[in-house]
């Protein structure tokens, strides 16, 4: 395994750089780019959390099980430790736009402090604005309150299991939204039919600390990287020879064999890529960025949104001064995706030292 001498695994903030990055390409760039990355990079994160909170998990459990107190101490600690992690910019966040007025945030915001705008989305089909993205934090946040009971409680034995129904009955799940005539963004947001990803993401967080050796000599071929990659391509390519843009292929089965490939992107890099990819992963920018990934997925919508940022927004307006002194630059869309991208690791990067990264030295002095 490719870890630090405490057991950090060294090319997964690399991997959050990667999923964060394809994000913010796809909103950068959504007038001209049609293939999902976007939805890739979520789908990223999904696994990426599914293999790292099952293993916090597992580990947590397998230490206070029978021991007095031992629920409570499980809880106290994952909790303490995410709520230290997400919450403080979040809720920030979001009392600056309440102030600001930033629509729809005051007319839905007992959704949005609940971290249930994914549900908002898929009761109301409607997408919010420039608060669209909120809805994979939502995710993110349910899955977190119900899992920690579930690996609790559920005997080792029906673990595996557990993590195949997840998967399976997220895909079905999907399938019988699609077929009764439910608006896509139903089955894109609903939490239930994200459980492929964070399934996948547990089976491997359970191979990695009760299989070692097989989690080795599985991930170590670079091969199933590339298989799981092609699948995913040939399942988009699939959803292009349907007439309407959303179908079955893009609907139903992207999300599972995107949650595939990124099932072995993530197992290799564990174990650890070599060469160019090892070079990327681990080196200081693509680590910093990756440590910096939860600001830049947060804020990035408030730096500029294809669909939602107003012409007097203060980045257009900054933009539209150096197109005045530099004409030459203006629709040029490499630099337009560069000047906003950087606005964003600036606005990160303040976060993240001033907020987020001081916050976060509090967690091991209260739930180490």
């Amino acid at each position: 395994m490719r870890t630090t001498a405490n057991g950090y695994l060294i090319q997964l903030d690399g991997l959050r750089f990667v999923a964060v990055g394809l994000v913010l390409g796809d909103h950068l760039m959504a007038d001209v780019n049609t293939i999902p990355f976007g939805p890739l990079g979520v789908t990223l994160f999904f696994v990426l959390s599914g293999f790292l909170i099952t293993r916090i998990l597992i580990t947590s459990r397998d230490k206070t099980l029978g021991q007095p107190g031992g629920l409570g101490t499980y809880l106290r600690k994952f909790f303490i430790r995410r709520t230290l992690r997400i919450f403080p910019i979040y809720y920030i966040t979001v009392f600056v736009l309440y102030l600001l007025d930033e629509p729809p945030v005051r007319d839905t915001i007992a959704w949005i402090v609940l971290y249930a705008t994914n549900i908002y989305i898929a009761v109301n089909q409607s997408w919010m604005g420039t608060i669209d993205h909120f809805w994979s934090l939502a995710v993110e946040e349910q899955f977190y309150i119900f899992f920690p009971f579930v690996i609790f409680f559920i005997p080792r034995r029906w673990l595996i299991p557990l993590f195949i129904t997840m998967v399976v009955s997220s895909v079905v799940l999907r399938a019988i939204f699609y077929r009764a005539g439910f608006d896509w963004m139903v089955n894109y947001v609903s939490t239930p039919t994200c459980l492929d990803s964070f399934g996948l993401g547990g089976l491997m967080a359970w191979m990695q600390l009760q299989r070692k050796d097989f989690f080795v000599k599985l991930f170590r071929n670079p091969l199933w990287v590339w298989l799981g990659l092609a699948s995913w391509v040939l399942v988009v390519y699939w959803s292009k020879t349907f007439v309407e843009v959303h179908n079955v292929a893009n609907d139903v089965w992207e999300r599972l064999f995107g949650s595939l490939f990124c099932f072995f992107l993530i197992g290799k890099a564990v174990v650890g890529f070599e060469g160019g990819m090892r070079w990327f992963l681990e080196n200081p920018v693509s680590n910093y960025l990756g440590k910096i990934s939860y600001g830049l997925y947060l804020y990035h919508n408030f730096v500029y949104n294809h669909y939602h940022t107003q012409a007097g927004h203060p980045t257009l307006r900054l933009l539209h001064k150096i197109h005045q002194y530099i004409p030459a630059l203006k629709g040029v869309v490499v630099f337009e995706v560069a000047y906003f991208f950087l606005l964003t690791v600036l606005v990160a990067s303040l976060s993240w030292h001033l907020i987020e990264k001081p916050i976060n030295q509090l967690k091991d002095r209260y739930a180490r």
